[in-house]
């Protein structure tokens, strides 16, 4: 049996070890904090992600701490709706979507992890410093200040770097690759809570991305304070701001978006009240990698945001980790040589992955609402179809859709072009 090490106990590096413990294996995770902790805010689980948790027989578990997905709406920064579609089985998928607090996904999976694996499989407080390879294996050295009980080198035959969108892993094997491409805009990640909206699963997508900038709203957990409340998640994204630290776990106040959102009139929903209302907000810059011409090197690979970190638009980030997951527990399984097996992991997933990574460096499906702002003008229409016709924006969510691999159920499968060009085709 290969012995496995993965660099990383984040979502991805968890549900690789998952994965990779269905195929037979026993891999080790080496993780550079020394406690896990339900850190972060709201997540968006899309049909093709459920279908990997499912798989991972951690269905009924997910669907305690998380929120089904109802519908997506999209509206103007006055509140007018541009565009609306149901999501997951509602639309037709197999599975379902969902809306979950990324720490509760984390600790989620590290329970399966400990649980199935032993609670020995995951050494805290080692931080990644260094490997080396040569022919019959891997390896790695680790920074063990916070935990001095722990290996301070280990020898493994394959080593999958997990690590994150500040991989140590990845900086070592492509140098080049360690500066992020910062997107000119920052996040104000917050969550609040208060009585539901809509159906209780509505994603809000809103405001004119030119005049005011982002603001996503959904919910993420159910019955949060006992009440009927639910935490409501939110994400503001707001143009020439100064570039801050890249760590997703950075609080701020919200003093200076509270007012921005205030030309938006909607009849269930107070969203600045909702923000200045938030019970804890975060600021990130929204800053990706450029793709990556290549994850795996000999035995070391890359999976999740270490080999495809991207902007966080469209939900697509952790859901295509969990994707890299199977791949590379499949590969590994079916494949005796195990350079070759990380090289078929690579060529299944790198290119898919890295057209998500520029689509959504330019807005992914966002961007409905900047055509519409721009041919509007940024005021508001008396009638979207004149503006924004229903067929353009079907011709959008499909082709986005079909690239994340959650083809809509009801289309056919085609080559033939539609009569709208397509508006990720040049996005760099």
């Amino acid at each position: 049996m290969l012995d496995i090490v993965i660099i990383g106990a984040g979502p991805a590096g968890l549900a690789a070890a998952l994965r990779l413990h269905q195929q037979g294996f026993r891999p080790r995770l080496f993780e550079a904090v020394a406690e896990i902790k339900p850190l972060g805010v709201g997540v968006d689980i899309k049909p093709y992600a459920v279908k990997e948790i499912t798989e991972m027989g951690l269905y009924d578990a997910f669907v305690d701490i998380s929120v089904e997905a109802k519908e997506s709406i999209f509206y103007t920064g006055y509140g007018q709706q541009i565009f609306a579609e149901q999501c997951g089985k509602h639309m037709g998928y197999e599975y379902d979507q969902r809306f979950v607090h990324r720490g509760h996904l984390q600790m989620m999976l590290y329970r399966a992890v400990q649980e199935r694996l032993g609670a020995d499989a995951i050494t805290l407080g080692c931080r990644c410093s260094h490997f080396e390879q040569d022919d019959s294996g891997v390896t790695v050295h680790f920074d063990t200040r916070l935990n001095p009980n722990a290996p301070q080198s280990v020898r493994a035959d394959v080593v999958i770097g997990v690590d994150g969108i500040r991989s140590v892993v990845r900086s070592k094997l492509l140098p080049e690759s360690a500066r992020s491409h910062f997107s000119g805009l920052t996040l104000y990640r917050g969550v609040t809570v208060m009585p539901p909206f809509k159906t209780g699963g509505s994603i809000l997508h809103i405001g004119d991305p030119i005049r005011q900038g982002t603001l996503i709203v959904y919910p993420i957990q159910n019955n949060v304070d006992g009440k009927g409340n639910q935490l409501v998640n939110w994400v503001i994204e707001q143009d020439e701001k100064p570039q801050s630290e890249e760590d997703w776990n950075q609080e701020t106040g919200v003093k200076e978006i509270e007012h921005v959102f205030d030309d938006c009139q909607l009849d269930f929903i107070d969203v600045s009240a909702m923000i200045r209302n938030a019970r804890e907000c975060y600021l990130f810059p929204l800053i990706d990698h450029d793709p990556l011409p290549q994850w795996s090197f000999g035995r070391i690979t890359l999976l999740g945001d270490a080999a495809h970190a991207m902007y966080p638009r469209g939900g697509n980030s952790v859901c295509q980790a969990f994707v890299d997951a199977r791949v590379i527990a499949e590969k590994l399984a079916s494949i005796a040589d195990p350079v070759a097996a990380l090289q078929a992991y690579e060529l299944e997933r790198r290119e898919k992955v890295n057209w998500l990574v520029l689509a959504s460096r330019g807005e992914g499906p966002e961007v409905v609402r900047r055509i519409v702002e721009e041919r509007s003008g940024g005021k508001p229409f008396d009638d979207i179809e004149k503006i924004f016709p229903h067929e353009e924006a079907l011709s959008i969510f499909s082709e986005y859709h079909a690239k994340a691999g959650m083809r809509i159920p009801t289309e056919k499968e085609t080559d033939q072009p539609t009569k709208y060009q397509s508006v990720f085709a040049t996005q760099k």
